[in-house]
């Protein structure tokens, strides 16, 4: 259906009205009937005639929406694919590699250079030598005629590609098969920490995808949204504006600010009940008011019109219509939510129809074009006539009803930037002042309005809406003209204001975000006053903190002059931090054109607020931190469809499994329940994915360094005659089974310092960041480290053997393959044992993988050249590592040559840490002191000290598996190991099931 055709559905009838089309066609319509029941006619025969008839945005049934209390439905697919409002506010979703993976292929291509540098030099070399005639054509090898007389060009050729198939091993291909095994098995931990485990919501963390772990130990700034991420997207309404008065809710009630009519002390009075407008008796007027009757049915006759507004305006719908007992009386506040449960996209109107319930004017249900409201006990059945969709360039809704008396009725409900300039009646000025100090408080807003339409006027809308929405063409532009022609000459009833709370534990996480050195920035759809309060009470700003603003910016020139201020203010106030707000008009202006000042100002900001920002903007900002010239790793964080954008547009997306679908954690990288653990995804999986991964990539480099560099030195001493210097069986185990699995273990269990520590101590994150433990110079140094233990194998392995080879007993002497093998054992072992310093969590599985993996290769080489193996074509390994082993010099040389390697490494590790340490290093041997102080089962504190959780960690070291819980104060008396004024800690009495 093309984009014009999908706006409306023409049905063509038939003649035929007893057939299977016919009465298909007939129930069609009657389903059309039931929606835009206005304008469908009942005719004898409907199918006889073509009908066009619109169907709105009221008759959709969105994509992720679920569809209750009905049992079948009629439907049309309409906006569908890349028509659908989603799919527009989407971006082309770009593929994400992580910095690791950028700088593996970096290392790889230095490798690739090494590779084809080791081939060509080994090639010259051989010719160079073959230039003497002794050494071209020795007696012992012979050259055929055919070779005498081949192309010496192809002959180049030839032995340049063999050097290549012999040294082609030190580019590690199984590297990228244990990267990826890493991520994959290394993604499980996520899902299993109970501690991202939302026990509420019954959500544990998801991993959408595993190539990102190791990038979340580099976030550098972090991007979130504000509703239903720092808040729990669970609306409560707190306070209203009716008629120029304010009024709060306290446990159901309404209560005014005005001083009551009996008391002289303004003490707040109670407003007994809202009733209807023909019923007086249950009011109580304010001393505010006055006590005229003209005023008090002024008042009532407003208050009556505000919640009739709040529970005609809107599309909230009801599952169950058990309204017996509901509002039959003033203030039903313990009735109407236990009987009735309300749906609605926008939490927002969810909580001002609850809000009206619990007042008395109980939203009761629809029924075909009939709304029914039950006020104070009196059921009253509004008719819908129109319904004027709500859209993000109005910013408003509104519902024209013809009210039980026949009156006909537009209520407008929206955001007061929309509303306000509309009404021409009403307290206009006072809702204003109340409006902005419910947005300082936090609070969100919407004003209403009303305007009574007279039969005529009516008569003209209802013509103007059916033309427009029937339009074949220009249908946007001709409705939002005729809404503009509707909505206007208001009378402003009051504003409500609703709070989303803030979530668990969010100060406290983005105060160790900033800790981290993590910029964080939000971006929210919200107005400005809202969106700073909630940044104030979160933590986001600071109340020391400067807050400059570029907002209400109309021209590029205006927007120019007010960034160049800012620049100059940061440059001349003193203060050290900045927070800067943004709205979304003024952010377009400076992103056009002024984008390198905007950036400058960015920079020296502490903090930032986007406010009144739409779903693409907020990925556009995110583009333009991640292509400046820092190109810093980027996080988003969101929980509703509109952040996909920004979710897919940031390095790493994070989404939250909120209220609002699923849409932004089924398209982000991660989903967790929850804003407070992303400190535990980043601090401490973060940390040690990347540390992880890390160390993996350079050890790969550095093994196959150590295990082909003696390959090239060995052709010094075989003329570079392509003799391979290793077994082929053995040269093709090396990578696979002998040296494969502890670096995989590492890579899955290691935890360098304890997981408290890193979550305590945000400042550890810093240790990690710019992707420092894969920078030149740490490939460097692993890259020297490789050649110089190549160097002493081989080297060690020819200055044992070179003066005299008969190391056995019996005189026997060691040949080619005794010599290959040796250098082999002593590097299998180094390697091992360089995976060994490098963990500092060991666990059985570490110990079984580490120490199995030598054992294994003795075991392997004593099986392998103890058979002769009938279906191995040459033997050349048969018994030479037994006889290897049967020597005790060689036994000596592989002890010496193991220590010589590691010996060097100890001692820079040794220098480094007392000299520069680290300040995860500092973390490490604070930890491993505080750890020597608790022996056995007993730890002496001060009189009165506060026991932490990490004196109960440290006691789970030394004792057993016990949670820190299960430590107990005992007694406070004299001791062998602690003085008077000291108290014993020792481990309670406990289950065995327990500890």
């Amino acid at each position: 259906m093309s984009p014009a055709r999908s706006r409306f559905v023409q049905i063509h009838g038939t003649d035929d009205n007893n057939s299977k089309n016919g009465r298909n066609c007939k129930l069609f319509l009657l389903v059309l009937y039931l929606l835009n029941g206005e304008k469908f006619k009942h005719q004898e025969d409907p199918c006889s005639k073509k009908y066009a008839i619109p169907l709105g945005p009221e008759s959709l049934l969105l994509r992720g929406a679920r569809l209750k209390n009905t049992k079948e439905i009629f439907g049309v697919a309409v906006y569908t694919g890349m028509e659908t409002k989603m799919a527009l506010n989407y971006k082309s979703k770009s593929q994400k590699r992580s910095a690791v993976e950028k700088s593996m292929n970096t290392f790889l291509i230095i490798y690739l250079i090494i590779l084809i540098a080791e081939a060509i030099i080994s090639t010259i070399l051989k010719y160079t030598w073959q230039a003497e005639e002794k050494w071209d054509e020795p007696w012992y090898n012979q050259k055929t005629e055919h070779q005498r007389n081949s192309s010496k060009i192809l002959r180049f050729i030839s032995d340049f590609l063999a050097f290549l198939v012999l040294y082609n091993f030190i580019i590690p291909i199984s590297l990228y098969v244990t990267v990826e095994m890493q991520k994959f098995l290394g993604s499980f931990f996520i899902g299993w920490d109970l501690d991202l485990y939302h026990e509420e919501s019954d959500q544990k963390a998801q991993v959408n995808t595993s190539d990102l772990n190791e990038e979340l130990g580099q976030v550098e700034y972090v991007f979130t949204d504000k509703t239903g991420t720092l808040t729990e997207n669970e609306m409560q309404f707190r306070e209203c504006s009716i008629n120029g008065i304010k009024y709060q809710e306290i446990n159901g009630r309404l209560v005014s600010e005005g001083p009551s009519p009996d008391s002289s002390e303004g003490n707040l009075s109670y407003l007994s009940s809202l009733p209807h407008l023909n019923n007086l008796s249950h009011f109580t007027t304010s001393s505010s008011f006055g006590s005229s009757p003209e005023n008090e049915t002024e008042l009532i006759k407003k208050h009556d019109l505000f919640f009739k507004a709040v529970s005609l305006c809107h599309t909230v719908q009801i599952s169950s219509v058990q309204t017996d007992g509901i509002g039959d009386g003033p203030w039903q506040s313990n009735l109407a939510p236990s009987q009735l449960e309300y749906y609605a996209s926008s939490p927002d109107e969810k909580a001002l129809v609850e809000a009206a319930a619990r007042i008395g004017v109980v939203f009761i249900g629809s029924s075909e074009e009939t709304v029914e409201v039950k006020t104070l006990g009196k059921l009253e059945r509004y008719k819908l006539l129109h319904v004027l969709e709500f859209d993000s360039d109005r910013r408003r809704m509104s519902v024209i009803v013809q009210a039980p008396s026949g009156e006909k009725f537009l209520f407008a409900k929206g955001a007061e930037s929309s509303i306000l300039p509309k009404c021409i009646g009403g307290e206009i000025e006072k809702t204003r002042i109340h409006v902005d100090e419910f947005a300082l408080k936090g609070l969100r807003t919407l004003c209403m309005a009303y305007r009574q339409l007279t039969s005529k006027e009516y008569e003209e809308i209802d013509r103007r809406l059916f033309e427009a929405r029937t339009a074949l063409q220009q249908r946007e532009e001709k409705l939002a003209h005729v809404f503009q022609f509707i909505e206007k000459d208001l009378i402003l009833l009051g504003a409500t204001a609703v709070e989303d709370r803030l979530q668990d534990k969010v100060r406290e996480t983005i105060e160790a975000l900033r800790m981290a050195g993590i910029k964080v920035w939000v971006l929210t759809g919200d107005k400005h006053e809202t969106a700073v309060s909630v940044s104030l009470s979160c933590g986001h700003f600071h109340r020391t903190m400067n807050i400059l603003e570029l907002t209400n910016q109309k021209s590029d020139s205006d927007c120019a002059e007010q960034l160049r201020q800012l620049a100059r203010r940061i440059k001349e106030d003193h203060v050290i931090q900045h927070g800067l707000v943004v709205d979304g008009t003024s952010l377009s202006l400076a992103l056009r054109e002024h984008e390198k000042l905007f950036m400058d100002v960015c920079r020296n900001c502490s903090a930032v607020l986007c406010c009144r920002m739409a779903p693409l903007q907020k990925a556009k900002v995110i583009r333009l931190i991640k292509v400046s010239p820092e190109k810093p790793i980027t996080l988003a964080v969101g929980d509703g469809a509109n952040d996909v954008s920004m979710i897919q547009e940031a390095h790493v997306g994070i989404g939250i499994m909120g209220k609002e679908g699923r849409q932004a954690a089924r398209n982000s990288d991660y989903a967790i329940a929850r804003f407070k653990f992303l400190s535990k995804l980043l601090f401490v999986h973060g940390h040690f994915y990347y540390i992880r991964i890390a160390t993996l990539v350079q050890y790969f480099f550095y093994k196959n360094v150590c295990f082909i560099t003696p390959q090239f030195l060995y052709q010094f001493y075989c003329l570079f005659s392509q003799q391979t210097l290793y077994d082929s069986v053995y040269l093709t185990l090396y990578n696979i089974c002998f040296t494969s699995l502890p670096i995989l273990t590492y890579s899955l269990l290691e935890q360098h310092i304890d997981p408290h520590v890193l979550q305590n101590k945000p400042t550890l994150y810093r240790d990690i960041s710019k992707n420092r433990q894969l920078s030149i110079k740490t490939f460097l140094y692993w890259t020297i480290l490789g050649f110089s233990h190549a160097f002493i194998f081989f080297f060690g392995s020819y200055f044992l053997m070179e003066k005299d080879i008969s190391l056995l007993g019996n005189g026997q002497m060691f040949g080619n393959w005794t010599f290959g093998t040796l250098v082999f054992t002593v590097m299998v072992i180094t390697v091992t044992v360089k995976m060994a310093l490098e963990t500092h969590f060991w666990t059985w599985v570490n110990h079984l993988v580490t120490w199995g993996s030598i054992i294994f290769y003795f075991v392997f080489s004593l099986f392998y050249g103890g058979i002769l193996w009938p279906f191995l074509s040459s033997q050349n390994m048969y018994f030479v590592f037994i006889q290897l082993l049967s020597s005790g010099s060689a036994w000596f040389a592989i002890i010496l040559m193991v220590v010589t390697c590691l010996f060097l490494d100890i001692v820079k590790k040794v220098f480094d840490r007392l000299l520069h340490p680290t300040n995860t290093e500092k973390a490490q041997l604070a930890e491993t002191n505080s750890s020597i102080k608790c022996l056995d089962s007993m730890c002496c504190f001060s009189e009165g000290e506060t026991v932490c959780a990490s004196v109960g960690r440290m006691l789970e070291r030394v004792i057993g598996r016990c949670s820190p819980t299960h430590v107990s104060r005992l007694w406070s008396a004299s001791d062998p190991f602690c003085s008077n004024d000291r108290s014993i800690l020792t481990l309670s009495t406990m289950e065995s099931s327990t500890c």
